[in-house]
């Protein structure tokens, strides 16, 4: 069985509430990280490993994600289901289940994560992607025994190892998750509110389905403000970009769209300008400026600034005497 047989499943429903206000207007998996949106890394990644076929779960904004996939991603044969009501992961992915037979690759959308799929894809066992974390009460977590996962439990909060499930999931056989997942939504199991992914495969190794967890390094949360500008120093640190700009100063990393325009400034270090951005008289450093946003005469520093979006700061004339000291306000864009 080849790597290309398997179909991607891919939730993009979620609205984002964390990265608000930007998500108001803007679903989440669109925001720049590095060179591109979130969704973009992951789909590069997807065909990158040869995957031909993807299912995506839409919700909110959903329209405006088909716009960006249909214009960036022709080659990719990409069908929709929509999660009008946010229920929970194993909601949106028992969703697909119509869209997709043989092998299954499920990639979460809300992170970005630096591992070898083809470790997920010519495996003979189904596997799930695992790390080590300080605080694994956030995520779902698994027990091992023999080189398989023995028990596994969303957000425990006694949880009995630190290895957290991260994102990447393979199952051979589809139908085998499928029916789990069925029999979790007839009974109307929740936990905390929504039905888990994590309690399907709980369900699944109880039964005696294997299931083996494969250790990866490389997981970069895209959920809230400060780590999605961790993400993006890393990408940027990652991907080594040479930008130039006209009267201006460019400290790497940096990345500039072809289409952006920068006069007149200091960019840099951990800096992406998105495309049609409009840079003019300011200092700009760790922040991710989304696309069409325009900034002039301001210094910005840890800051996210939305499309479209304008910001304006002011230019100052002093005349200062010997042991003065003048404090300006910080002044930042989220």
């Amino acid at each position: 069985m080849t790597k290309t047989e398997f179909t991607a499943v891919v939730p993009v429903a979620g609205a984002g509430t964390r990265l608000r206000p930007h998500t108001h207007t803007y679903p989440k998996v669109l925001l720049t990280v590095g060179d591109k949106p979130i969704i973009g890394h992951i789909l590069d990644d997807l065909r990158a490993a040869g995957i031909k076929k993807v299912c995506m779960v839409v919700g909110y904004l959903g329209d405006k994600i088909k716009d960006y996939v249909s214009k960036n991603y022709k080659g990719l044969d990409v069908s929709y289901v929509e999660q009008a009501e946010q229920k929970g992961l194993g909601h949106a992915i028992w969703l697909t289940r119509r869209n997709v037979t043989g092998p299954v690759l499920v990639m979460l959308g809300d992170t970005i994560l630096d591992a070898d799929l083809a470790k997920f894809m010519t495996s003979k066992d189904d596997c799930i992607a695992v790390k080590e974390v300080a605080d694994p009460r956030r995520f779902g977590v698994v027990e091992t025994k023999g080189g398989y996962i023995s028990a596994m439990v969303e957000k425990p909060e006694h949880p009995k190892t630190n290895l957290a499930i991260v994102g990447i999931y393979s199952f051979r056989n589809s139908s085998a998750l499928y029916n789990s997942l069925e029999k979790l939504v007839d009974s109307g199991q929740t936990t905390k509110g929504e039905i888990q992914f994590t309690d399907a495969m709980a369900a699944m190794v109880k039964a005696g389905h294997k299931i083996k967890p494969v250790a990866i390094e490389g997981w970069y949360d895209c959920g809230k403000p400060e780590t999605l500008l961790e993400t993006n120093r890393h990408i940027l640190d990652k991907k080594k970009f040479s930008p130039k700009a006209k009267n201006s100063l460019i400290i790497p990393p940096v990345y500039i769209a072809p289409t952006a325009q920068v006069t007149n400034s200091i960019v840099g270090p951990y800096v992406s300008l998105g495309d049609g951005v409009r840079v003019d008289s300011s200092i700009i450093s760790d922040a991710i400026v989304n696309e069409n946003a325009s900034i002039q005469n301001i210094n910005l520093t840890g800051s996210l600034v939305g499309p479209s979006a304008t910001v304006v700061g002011r230019k100052d004339q002093l005349n200062v005497g010997e042991n003065s000291e003048i404090r300006f306000d910080k002044t930042s864009c989220d």
